[in-house]
């Protein structure tokens, strides 16, 4: 005997699946099934370049397509409740028989269309969460707010790296926990309430032992490595010098170098900070669990009183190699960089200091520099001697190209992004880095926070037009480049 327990069930959503909403959802369902049908070689593909396109592709198409299932039950329940408002029956429909041949077409309908919208609803779920983790979304989706970040981070060492690679790391717990802040941070995009500049070192970040370390190993023995420095002076004739210099990197047990001191196993370093940038640390305490010693270093304005309350922080690799895929440069260093590589033509007179002053000069937009640094260096070089700008025309106009180019991806004036605006605590040459700590602070057992050079590195030559050392090992760069 047939069950007829199931046409009784069925017999409601039938008849009251047929209400505004529901009918609305379904069409939201149809049309995103369709649109999803069209799509499918660019859900196939994973990518997209255009934000936008992905934005429309993986977020808003299953929006609606979500939208849809929702309704539909929605619907119905808002009719139910209609119903009985207006004492009409909710439970008292025309039976439904499975002799019906119209039945089971529907029946066999709704399970090709279920199973269907499972399928599609698995696909674009995926998709969805697959391009909010991309570099993509991440870097062009707030195109103004990331523009500083994502250009140095093309720039980078990390620029194979997906962003949520470092930002975010592995495991459910951090995906979630980035996605609920980022609903904080797309209100304040629309709303326009967003910090210009973007405050850094970034709030709650996750530790870098479980991030940097799942493809770093600092603990790791790192043998010596040798540095070379290329500086050009401010005259005329652009002088170029070297600084070689023999960094210690240690580690692995062996107690020594920079990573041996911070890092290697049984040693815990906490400091406090007194500004929310981490740049002013009066309080530091080293541990040792292996040798048992503990030492708290005081800086020479600071007292145990002051410093009780500060924010305490156990420092990782974050708190040296702050910058590691969004640096930006200092104008000297920059300059310098790019006359080493030949990029910037060291036979211009002057132009060294003439490239600095001109970056450091204020532009209303990028766009205005762009165009207004390398017309300045033309102007300049054809004042002052016409032949020569005759003959060095192709190499000056590189070079305005060249500045230009390291103006745009060090200064953003819409977010107020400037020269220095984010400090890098690697070295200590554009800003105060390893002498946040290492300033000759002395423990009450005398020990000191050493400021001297040859702990992390040994200076082979210091400013030398030819340094020996380089001459010896074959290194020594023709002049210029």
């Amino acid at each position: 005997m047939p069950d007829r327990r199931l046409p009784a069930l069925l017999s409601p959503l039938v008849y009251l699946s047929s209400n505004w909403i529901s009918l609305t959802g379904v069409v939201a369902v149809t049309t995103a099934s369709v649109l999803w049908l069209f799509q499918l070689p660019l859900f196939l593909r994973g990518e997209v370049d255009n934000p936008y396109t992905g934005i429309l592709t993986f977020l808003v198409l299953p929006g609606v397509f979500f939208g849809g299932l929702i309704l539909i039950p929605l619907g119905i329940v808002r009719e139910v409740r209609r119903r009985r408002r207006l004492g009409e029956p909710t439970r008292l429909f025309p039976p439904l028989d499975w002799r019906n041949p119209e039945l089971r077409r529907l029946l066999a309908f709704i399970g090709v269309t279920t199973l269907a919208n499972l399928i599609i609803g698995s696909q674009l779920s995926y998709r969805a969460f697959h391009y909010m983790d991309s570099v993509t979304f991440c870097g062009k989706t707030c195109h103004k707010v990331m523009a500083p970040e994502f250009t140095a981070y093309q720039g980078s060492p990390h620029s194979r790296v997906a962003c949520v690679a470092c930002h975010i790391g592995p495991g459910a717990s951090w995906f979630v926990r980035s996605k609920l802040s980022g609903v904080g941070q797309v209100f304040a995009t629309i709303l326009n309430t967003y910090p210009r500049p973007i405050p850094t070192p970034v709030a709650n970040l996750r530790p870098a032992r479980e991030t940097c370390e799942q493809c770093h190993w600092p603990q790791k023995f790192g043998a010596d490595r040798l540095r070379i420095l290329t500086k050009f002076a401010d005259g005329e004739s652009n002088t170029r010098t070297l600084t070689v210099l023999l960094m210690h990197i240690g580690g692995g047990h062996e107690r020594r170098g920079i990573h041996g001191a911070h890092l290697d196993p049984g040693v815990t370093i906490e400091y406090a900070h007194a500004d929310p940038g981490r740049q002013n640390i009066p309080w530091v305490r080293y541990s040792n669990s292996v040798t048992g010693r503990t030492t708290v270093y005081l800086a020479a304005d600071a007292t145990p009183e002051a410093v009780r309350n500060l924010p305490r922080r156990v420092m990782d690799c974050m708190d040296c190699h702050n910058r590691p895929t969004h640096a930006f440069e200092s104008p000297e260093a920059a300059v310098d960089r790019a006359m080493a590589q030949g990029l910037i033509p060291a036979s211009l007179p002057g132009i060294k200091k003439l490239g600095v002053e001109l970056l450091k000069k204020e532009y209303p937009s990028r766009e205005a520099a762009a165009a207004a640094i390398p017309q300045a260096l033309v102007e300049h070089y054809r004042r002052q001697d016409a032949n020569f700008y005759a003959r060095q025309r192709d190499e000056i106009l590189r070079a305005g190209r060249v500045l230009a180019e390291i103006h745009n991806r060090n200064v953003f004036p819409e977010m107020k992004v400037t020269w220095g605006t984010y400090p890098n605590n690697i070295g200590h040459m554009d800003f105060p880095g390893c002498f946040r700590c290492h300033d000759d602070r002395t423990a009450a057992d005398g020990r000191k926070l050493t400021q001297d050079c040859n702990a992390c590195h040994r200076v082979l030559a210091m400013d030398e037009p030819a340094p020996k050392i380089l001459s010896d090992l074959g290194l020594l760069p023709a002049n210029g480049h």
